[in-house]
């Protein structure tokens, strides 16, 4: 496989993890209930986890992962405080990260069936994000 596609889903992932510790960062200091927060907690935790193993695997290639820009930071950190501004609920913070965690799968999927032939340590990074993401959308499904 080309290290150019490599990268790309490297880069891809990258994104879409960091996109997560930061949502789970904004809604955290929202969140009263205590097994929600722990249950976040460890989100955040599985998350740094995956941006370790895609760092690993980008030095293999020579290469740095792309950090997403800081416009793309402030429209999420400003979408979940205008969506949380009038409900602060458990289950709206769920219903809203259930939401940003299905489209990350949603992408994570796409890039596993668009690119098959993409390195076996790099597919299996991806399958491991998109299948620890679908666990956390069923764990979250429980504060709804």
């Amino acid at each position: 496989m080309e290290k150019n596609t490599n990268l790309y889903v490297l880069n891809e992932i990258h994104k879409s993890a960091k996109m997560g510790m930061d949502s789970i960062s904004y809604v955290s200091e929202k969140v009263s209930e205590p097994n929600l927060k722990d249950n976040l907690s460890f989100q955040y935790t599985q998350y740094g986890d995956i941006l370790d193993s895609v760092n690993a695997i980008y030095k293999k290639y020579g290469d740095i992962p792309h950090d997403d820009n800081l416009m793309t930071q402030a429209m999420a950190w400003t979408g979940i405080q205008m969506n949380t501004i009038t409900n602060k609920s458990n289950s709206h913070i769920a219903d809203m990260l259930i939401q940003g965690t299905t489209m990350g799968i949603i992408e994570g999927r796409k890039l596993l069936n668009q690119n098959p032939t993409i390195d076996k340590e790099v597919r299996g990074v991806l399958d491991t994000f998109v299948k620890m993401q679908e666990n956390n959308v069923e764990q979250l499904k429980t504060f709804l």
